[in-house]
């Protein structure tokens, strides 16, 4: 039995087991909140679970032992900070449904800050759920057949597919049970390949090539970059923020919490699959590579990691997408499982199309993390009294900076630091403190001025 036909059954058996696992849901509240029959909302462990293993993607696992093999364990770590994302967000939701009595982000954009900022924010995080769907389904692809192969293509519309057909039973109350599940497994390959390296690895920790260089040249741009994207990043991710609001504010803060660290150990320590090409001086994709160095056995368990972890954020990428389509955006109060099951069908239809005109991985976390810098002070500063004009401002100046850094807007001389990614560094420092200044400056202004009014 080949290694092809191995890859395949395992796909077909897990997406089995996913369907057969996932429940029918009953009504709305099943679909979109994930709340039982008897009213009872998702637990720590459930939700806990559901936070970390959607958001460790095949495109995020693959990035970590990228950087990792560039850069040894200072680009692992630089990846794995973009994992405090979950204590920030964590920390201000609980915060806007303490102080604010907010019940959803949506609410909170619309109420203070009008239908069209609203808008404006669902179209934002809309793009970043399409993107979800493509630059994880093509990360699966790559285990079945070179890059525009026929076999690259089948394995991906099969895989995405399959996701939809148990996702769309139940909806997010469908993701969250199989994600207990998926994360369950995820932890047990996670032990079984630091099992293989560890032996190779143990050696060689007190190497420069392990550890690599803390220089910005050598993925501390990075991880500054992911130090200020923190406060932004999260809060465009509906994957995330949906799961603030289905459990009691304290459950809720405290599933954050850990999400935080477990998801960030992840990362770093799945980094050492990139480390160990690195220290054995191995050519080629870190991940493919070390499947092959150690033989049919880790091909397997790489390609199952990738699976699960590509099919935990497929599944909470379409209930996020049904829930913005049918509740958070529509203007019909209709809410139905009928038409969270079609927005479902859009967004796999659409998210897939990009893999077919050669779309880039990297690019669906660098491009939109800059685009959205502008809904930091938005949201860290929520209990700040400001108007619609701040809310624009701020948010149109991060959509500068992540478009003049796609076109090349900002020349090299402005750049102080060297290396990869010293362009990005420069555009969210500045981009993020701009964005403050203007959202500060103009809600003071404002104040200032209709204090005048009533003075005069």
């Amino acid at each position: 039995m080949t290694v092809t036909v191995l890859q395949w059954i395992i796909v077909l058996a897990s997406s089995v087991l996913m369907y057969l696992i996932s429940p029918w849901a009953k009504n709305t509240d099943d679909f979109y909140k994930a709340t039982k029959a008897n009213g009872q909302q998702p637990s720590f462990v459930i939700l806990t679970s559901s936070l970390v293993i959607s958001w460790i993607f095949a495109k995020s696992i693959a990035v970590a032992a990228n950087l990792g093999f560039s850069y040894g364990l200072v680009g692992g770590l630089a990846y794995a900070c973009y994992y405090l994302s979950f204590f920030v967000a964590g920390w201000v939701i609980y915060k806007m449904r303490e102080k604010g009595n907010w019940t959803s982000i949506h609410q909170f954009i619309r109420s203070k800050y009008g239908a069209t900022a609203m808008k404006l924010f669902s179209i934002l995080i809309a793009f970043r759920l399409f993107n979800e769907v493509w630059s994880n389904t093509m990360v699966v692809g790559s285990f079945f057949g070179e890059l525009g192969s026929k076999t690259y293509y089948i394995s991906i519309v099969v895989f995405t597919g399959l996701t939809l057909a148990y996702v769309i039973k139940g909806g997010l109350r469908s993701s969250l049970l199989t994600d207990l599940i998926q994360m369950l497994l995820f932890g047990t390959l996670m032990v079984m390949i630091l099992g293989f390296l560890y032996p190779d690895l143990k050696g060689q920790v007190h190497g420069k090539e392990f550890y690599g260089e803390f220089t910005f040249a050598n993925g501390v741009n990075l991880l500054l970059v992911a130090l200020i994207q923190i406060f932004s990043y999260p809060f465009h991710d509906p994957v995330m923020t949906d799961r603030g609001f289905i459990s009691d504010s304290k459950t809720t803060f405290k599933s954050f919490t850990w999400a935080s660290i477990i998801g960030f150990v992840c990362i770093l320590l799945f980094s050492l699959v990139g480390v160990y090409t690195r220290v054995n001086n191995l050519e080629g994709d870190p991940v493919m590579t070390v499947g092959k160095t150690f033989g049919v056995p880790m091909m397997l368990i790489m390609n199952l990691i990738m699976i699960t972890s590509a099919t935990s954020t497929l599944d909470s990428t379409f209930s996020s997408f049904s829930k913005l389509w049918v509740i958070d955006i529509s203007s019909s109060k209709k809410i139905t499982l009928s038409r969270g099951r079609m927005a479902m069908l859009f967004i796999t239809v659409f998210g897939t199309l990009p893999i077919f005109f050669g779309a880039d991985i990297i690019s669906a976390t660098t491009i939109s993390g800059t685009m959205v810098i502008g809904l930091a002070p938005v949201f860290t500063l929520w209990f700040m009294n400001a108007s619609a004009v701040s809310y624009f401002l701020s948010i149109f100046c991060g959509v500068f900076f992540g478009i003049g850094l796609t076109i090349n807007l900002f020349p090299s001389e402005w750049f102080w630091t060297e290396g990869k990614y010293n362009d990005l560094l420069w555009a969210n420092t500045v981009g993020t403190i701009l964005s403050f200044l203007l959202f500060i400056g103009s809600a003071k202004i404002i104040k200032w001025r209709k204090k005048s009014v009533v003075l005069t």
